[in-house]
């Protein structure tokens, strides 16, 4: 690393991964918007067009559980030319795609694209950011994951309204072109190559304890609990997850170092990462539904009231970045996860009286909770590893972060598909469904508080501020 200032090439390679990054994780939420629409116009469920969102951020998870691995055997401009020529791909896919099942395979194209970039993106700013200025720099990249989810409804919304959704593929493709190009350029790190071998068995147990999980979440939504699906589902969960725990304790290959949660610290800054995620991307799921169905207005204004939000949480993220340099981690991250809660709770109690103008300010509010905090999580994390370490816990919280996300659309989703199932009238069903969510998010964001208050008083202690010699400001 290191450990003078960070050089102008370095930084438009930072540029590079960041866009092709920006705009796959854009495209995580742009649909929902959408989602009336491609309902009507492919013929399929909510619970089934959903998946363009869930089954896009599992196949992230899952593609980003190998990064660890692919970044110290391949090249990285190699990892960011192959993610950009597989999102250029997807992309077109999708733009012509005639129904669901191409559409589907698009996406998940764009998803392994996304999966190698965005943890691609922190490996360069762990590698070659001097440790002083690694809050700022972590700021400034989780912008890229925290603020392109949050515009995506906006970005869809505006171009689904005026033009097509399809439009919403056509218009990344010069972006993800140049973002090649300039990659192709910038980007050189040697190869940090720790001789790890892949962890097959691991990989395989993990992928199919997430698409159960998911699956289980979204089966929960069905009007009845007698659904044999979801209980084979949920059968193969516990299975896998029991096997997956065994693996990580007596295997001698690791897919990810689940381990590192051992330490209270790190475990709780990883709880917390995933539950600010859970809340991020569920949000930006929920509130174009619910301004649509609940509301009654269109995809362009369902767009238009995340913007502010969005606008805000880009602003805040550097700046929470650059006090966390300053003044440690404490401040920021209770200040954002009571923020998170005092918002949700707001949500949950005014639901069935909220506004365009209400609904826009609570979200904005909400999002300057989470970009306060959301960055500086994993930015503190990655302060209290040892060098060899920080591939492992890159790789570790890039994954949970997808994962919340996936996680957190299919339970949002599962609520609202349940209270459709119950009331034909789906005003009604969104408007309970929407507030019972906010209510959970409440309930998470609560115990995301807990483990910011709780590692802080942990991080008091001598032995937490010292890494390797070095003195670490709290």
């Amino acid at each position: 690393m290191s450990t003078e200032t960070v050089s102008g090439r370095t930084k438009l390679a930072i540029l590079s991964v960041g866009a092709l990054t920006f705009i796959g994780i854009l495209t995580e939420t742009s649909l929902t918007v959408a989602f009336p629409t491609l309902i009507a116009e492919l013929g399929k469920p909510l619970s089934t067009i959903q998946w363009l969102t869930s089954g896009y951020l599992l196949t992230v998870t899952i593609v980003m559980s190998l990064t660890s691995y692919l970044i110290q055997r391949f090249n990285p401009r190699t990892l960011f030319i192959l993610a950009a020529i597989v999102c250029i791909a997807g992309s077109l896919i999708c733009a012509i795609a005639p129904s669901f099942v191409p559409l589907m395979i698009g996406r998940l194209l764009q998803a392994v694209a996304t999966g190698i970039s965005t943890p691609l993106m922190f490996h360069i700013v762990f590698e070659t950011v001097p440790l002083r200025q690694l809050g700022t720099y972590v700021g400034i990249a989780s912008m890229v994951t925290s603020f392109a989810p949050a515009l995506g409804p906006t970005y869809g919304g505006m171009l689904t309204h005026l033009l097509s959704w399809r439009m919403i593929f056509w218009c990344i493709l010069p972006i993800v072109l140049g973002s090649l190009i300039l990659g192709m350029i910038t980007i050189d790190l040697p190869i940090r190559a720790l001789g790890k071998k892949f962890d097959f068995y691991g990989f395989v147990t993990l992928a199919v304890v997430m698409v159960a999980l998911i699956e289980s979440c979204n089966r929960l939504g069905s009007p009845s609990l007698n659904d044999p699906g979801l209980w084979i589902a949920l059968g193969i969960s516990v299975l896998g997850i029991a096997l997956f725990i065994r693996h990580m304790g007596h295997g001698s290959r690791r897919i990810l170092d689940f381990r590192l949660l051992k330490r209270p610290f790190l475990g709780l800054r990883a709880g917390n990462f995933f539950l600010l995620q859970f809340t991020n991307i569920g949000m930006s799921f929920l509130i174009p539904i619910f301004v649509q169905n609940a509301l009654h207005m269109d995809a362009l204004s369902a767009g238009l009231i995340v913007l502010p939000g969005s606008l805000i949480g880009s602003f805040v993220s550097p700046i929470a970045g650059h006090i966390y340099d300053r003044r440690g981690a404490t401040l920021p991250l209770v200040l954002g996860n009571a923020s998170m809660l005092l918002g949700s709770l707001l949500l949950w109690w005014f639901t069935h009286s909220l506004t365009a103008v209400s609904l826009m300010c609570l979200y904005a509010f909400l999002r300057f909770g989470f970009n306060f905090s959301f960055g500086n999580t994993m930015s503190d994390a990655a302060k209290h590893v040892a060098a060899k370490e920080k591939g492992d816990i890159n790789a570790l919280f890039n994954t949970l972060q997808q994962f919340a996300g996936s996680f957190g659309t299919a339970a949002l989703s599962a609520v609202i598909t349940h209270e459709q199932s119950r009331n034909s009238n789906t005003t009604q069903a969104v408007l309970v469904g929407g507030q019972s969510d906010f209510l959970l998010l409440s309930v998470l964001a609560a115990c995301g508080l807990a483990c910011a208050i709780i590692a802080a008083r942990i991080s008091r202690k001598p032995k937490e501020n010292t890494l390797e010699g070095v003195e670490v400001r709290l």
